[in-house]
């Protein structure tokens, strides 16, 4: 290429794209689309990192959360309704993770992979499309650029002419003013003034024909700077579709409200509160810890020598078929009656942490805090026995295990009085079932 051309790509005289060299700002967008796809791709990265971040949050408040609920005096349907805040964070954290995966397993690699296809980096550095577009616009302005360098260099010519005959004239002028004016001299100004005049009207044509042929050859340079202009308008077409349908895509994984899931979450959240009902819950409470307990009141017990069928305070009776209590499933005809959960059974289990404000070391009848101290002390541990489910049961409250027919269960504690066991899954958690569903595995 040469130098004369070179200089007029430096020297811009608008800002128009027709202008030599401005051409550059379409070559220019070709290395701003692959950055803005890294741009694109951190953005996504962000947000990612964000739904992870926010998904653990839920996960642990709703984890932290349920195990104080669940050791805590709530109970009945509002501890339910409680608990499903709790439900709702765990549930919703679940979306969150979706989207986390969706946005960096489904966006990210699309748009990674769509920019490894459009953009290909050369050896030398910059990228192959780059250098595409800057040799199509070269070769398309290179004819035009070459004519606008000659009329550049006519007008140049045109206007020194213009300049020195507007001098000589000024000097032939002065000297016809001067007094002693010298003939010899003044034809010499004025056949300078002449001579100008004739190169003034050389350069004049010289010059008002280069621009006739820099307009014959306009027509094809802006056709060529189209043609070029036009197939990188195509590229950066592909790259805004492309991230348009893309942006899409994001915004269905982001939007959760279009999940049919989401929706559940909440109906079910709504359900599960709007069941909340203080007559049950305090129909439920007389009945397991209040006046609606069964008692065994203290009878004349007789006398006997066989000290085995002594009757004892501590046996209870069984409550009857007819008895129904809240809390407390009915089985079918095939399985056994469940018996009744009362405060002895509930104080095999392990104690919760206390959220009253009581004293409980207040109570001048108590001997270790808790329970009857007329009662005689619990017998040394039990060795564990493995049993096996006999029948299906689903544990009523919190501290009760729920089972399958045939699970295998350790019994870790003896039958009560009131015929409930303290056992342990296999998952490692511990609490009361009947003893009466299960057998000891031989």
């Amino acid at each position: 290429m040469s130098g004369s051309y070179e200089d007029s790509m430096i020297d811009v005289s608008s800002d128009s794209f027709w202008e030599v060299g401005n051409y550059k700002r379409t070559v220019k967008r070709v290395d701003d689309g692959n950055r803005l796809c890294n741009d694109l791709m951190n953005c996504l990265h962000e947000r990612a990192r964000i739904e992870k971040s926010y998904a653990q949050q839920l996960t642990e408040w709703g984890k932290r959360w349920r195990q104080l609920v669940d050791k805590g005096p709530q109970y009945g349907t509002l501890e339910r309704a409680w608990s499903a805040l709790c439900t709702e964070a765990e549930k919703v954290s679940e979306l969150h993770m979706e989207v986390k995966a969706a946005l960096m397993g489904e966006d990210y690699e699309k748009l990674k992979n769509w920019q490894r296809d459009s953009y290909h980096k050369q050896m030398i550095g910059g990228f192959k499309e780059s250098k595409e577009a800057e040799d199509g616009f070269r070769k398309a302005q290179k004819p035009w650029a070459k004519k606008l360098k000659e009329v550049e260099t006519m007008k140049k010519s045109y206007h020194s002419a213009c300049k020195e005959e507007k001098l000589a004239a000024s000097r032939e002028t002065n000297s016809k003013l001067e007094s002693n004016n010298n003939p010899e001299a003044q034809k010499k100004l004025q056949e300078k003034v002449e001579k100008c005049q004739q190169e003034v009207q050389k350069t004049k044509e010289r010059y008002e024909k280069s621009l006739e042929e820099l307009d014959k050859v306009t027509p094809q340079y802006m056709e060529n700077m189209e043609q070029v202009f036009e197939q990188w308008q195509q590229f950066e077409d592909k790259r805004i579709s492309f991230f348009r349908e893309l942006l899409l895509e994001v915004k269905q994984h982001l939007d959760l409200s279009t999940n049919h899931r989401f929706q559940t979450i909440y109906n079910t959240m709504e359900d599960t509160i709007s069941a909340t009902d203080a007559e049950e819950d305090l129909k439920w409470f007389r009945s397991s810890h209040g006046p609606g307990m069964p008692m065994n009141w203290p009878q004349f017990e007789d006398w006997s020598i066989d000290l085995n069928r002594t009757l004892s305070r501590r046996e209870k009776k069984k409550p009857s078929e007819g008895v129904t209590l809240t809390g407390i499933s009915q089985t079918g005809s095939d399985q056994p009656v469940q018996p009744v959960k009362t405060s002895s059974s509930v104080s095999s289990m392990e104690k919760t942490p206390d959220w009253s404000d009581e004293d409980t070391g207040s109570n001048p009848f108590s001997a270790n805090g808790e329970g009857n101290p007329f009662e005689e002390e619990p017998a040394s541990a039990v060795v564990s026995v493995p049993v096996r489910a006999l029948y299906d049961y689903e544990g009523q409250e919190q501290d009760e295990l729920s089972f399958q027919a045939g699970d295998e269960l350790t019994k870790i504690g003896d039958e009560d009085d009131q015929g409930w066991c303290k056992g342990q899954l296999k998952d490692g958690k511990t609490g009361l079932y009947p003893a009466n569903y299960v057998e000891a595995i031989q």
